[in-house]
């Protein structure tokens, strides 16, 4: 009667008791007996148990409960690497400029981190053609082409994004093509909007929450003095002069744990400027730091605000409380988490004999970064002075076998992976795994522990609130526990 030992998860919320079966990729509301009777035997499985509880032999008899695993960790576009990149590109972000004119104390380039510092070096209008000609030359299949600039600050190189934008006008005749730029709008003016406005460039700016938070990082290079009281005249100035385009610009946001979050919350909710805006919201990056600034970044007050934000989002949700009083930032975790466990969460058979999570992209076909230089990388997320992140060049083309070990970073922990509760949840990706020479297999273990505390969080808000009659569009939690039929979720 027996498997091997189960690949499942148990967790319980204060109302009820669950499993995540990886195989199936669902989640069982179960008895409290049959919890435990789980959560004694899944790590030994069923073997030499004379009678298993009738519940248990239901799921069983429905192929849930199985010890099936994974026999090979590899990626299943592995053998098609070269045709989608030479064929399927779609975007390609130029580094115009290393320089900025600000020094954030926790951008990547501000010398707190193991990457490369801003220098004065830009990218010249030749290096810029032959990247937006590659993407051209690489995207056959490709109907939708995206030009991104990326800097340091790339308003300083305005005169060369205009180049850029007519350039590929021309040479991408017959395509659709989307730009957009991400700025810190100290140098934005009247003509950098009409350009953008006549050509349809989306803006993002960098605005970290009120005066008091955003000027603690954001500063200009010279003076040292915060940049807030800039920003917010010109977006004053702005919204008055070109009010149709300024409501499609987006803000971004970096949470620094060391501020008050519920400050950065009433800013976003309630500025008569800014309480309409899209805001995207994203903690700073570890990545790339070392364990002293790592442990600084990791304060408890500031989660416990951030959770007491996320229990007003789910109040709101169940109609208990103001929805024009939650936090954007809140409502932003509740997408994600709606996304990750119910629009891309369906239900399967059993786990493929060869498999790879599925949080990795096939380098460069997402957002392909170029270097001032032309050198190739997945995103400008990655450390440009990391030799493993470098995929290719603009003149020598991509290196395969570079691209095909960022694709495969479960071969890292092979074992680990295919004994591993989440594996069709994982969303970690190369960036997380390199140490600045190579992939890094104890930074992946870290990377793997963080990411599945996070999972099984998300697992109880989403059961909680299903508990709570939220309604996820009719999305099922099992139940074995009245005729073996699939319920409605709680």
């Amino acid at each position: 009667m027996g498997e091997t030992r189960l690949l499942c998860r148990v967790f319980e919320t204060p109302m009820s008791k669950y499993i995540y079966d990886t195989n199936r990729n669902a989640i069982i509301n179960v008895s409290d007996n049959t919890y435990d009777f789980i959560k004694k035997y899944k790590d030994v499985g069923f073997e030499g148990i004379e009678e298993l509880p009738d519940e248990v032999n239901m799921m069983m008899q429905e192929g849930f409960l199985s010890g099936n695993r994974v026999r090979n960790i590899e990626h299943s576009l592995t053998g098609y690497i070269e045709d989608i990149l030479d064929n399927k590109l779609q975007t390609i972000t130029l580094q115009v400029t290393q320089q900025c004119n600000l020094r954030c104390e926790y951008c990547a380039y501000s010398g707190t981190y193991t990457n490369r510092r801003h220098t004065d070096k830009t990218m010249d209008f030749e290096t810029a053609k032959k990247g937006i000609d590659f993407l051209i030359q690489h995207s056959q299949n490709s109907k939708l082409l995206n030009l991104s600039f990326y800097g340091g600050e790339p308003l300083l190189e305005f005169e060369l994004i205009q180049k850029c934008i007519e350039y590929i006008k021309v040479k991408a005749e017959g395509k659709k093509i989307t730009y957009n730029i991400t700025t810190n709008a100290t140098m934005l003016n009247e003509r950098h909007i009409e350009y953008f406005m006549a050509n349809d460039v989306s803006l993002t700016i960098s605005l970290d929450g009120p005066k008091e938070i955003h000027d603690k990082n954001r500063k200009f290079a010279v003076s040292g003095k915060g940049t807030f009281d800039v920003i917010v005249s010109k977006m004053k100035k702005f919204r008055e002069q070109f009010p149709e385009y300024y409501q499609k610009i987006n803000f971004n946001c970096v949470l620094d744990p060391r501020n008050d979050m519920s400050c950065v919350n009433e800013f976003w909710a309630t500025d008569e400027l800014l309480k309409d805006s899209f805001v995207n919201a994203s903690f700073i990056s570890t990545d790339n730091l070392d364990e002293s600034k790592r442990k600084e970044l990791s304060v408890q007050i500031y989660s416990c605000k951030y959770e007491y934000e996320m229990f007003k989002m789910f109040l709101s949700k169940l109609g208990r409380y103001d929805k024009n009083k939650v936090s954007k930032i809140a409502e932003a975790s509740f997408d994600t988490i709606k996304n990750s466990l119910f629009t891309m969460r369906n239900l399967a058979n059993r786990l493929p004999e060869v498999f790879h999570h599925g949080g990795v992209c096939v380098p460069g076909t997402r957002k392909l970064f170029m270097d001032i230089q032309g050198n190739l990388f997945p995103c400008e997320k990655c450390s440009e002075t990391s030799p493993v992140m470098k995929i290719g060049n603009v003149e020598e083309g991509f290196y395969i076998k570079h691209v095909e070990q960022l694709l495969n970073i479960g071969k890292l922990s092979e074992e680990r992976c295919k004994n591993c509760w989440a594996i069709r949840l994982c969303n970690l990706c190369a960036v997380a795994v390199d140490d600045g020479q190579q992939l890094s297999e104890k930074k992946k273990r870290r990377a793997c522990k963080e990411f599945m505390d996070a999972q099984l969080e998300w697992f109880l808000y989403y059961c909680m609130l299903k508990e709570f009659g939220y309604d996820f569009d009719n999305l099922k939690i099992i139940s074995f526990q009245t005729k073996g039929e699939e319920q409605d979720g709680l």
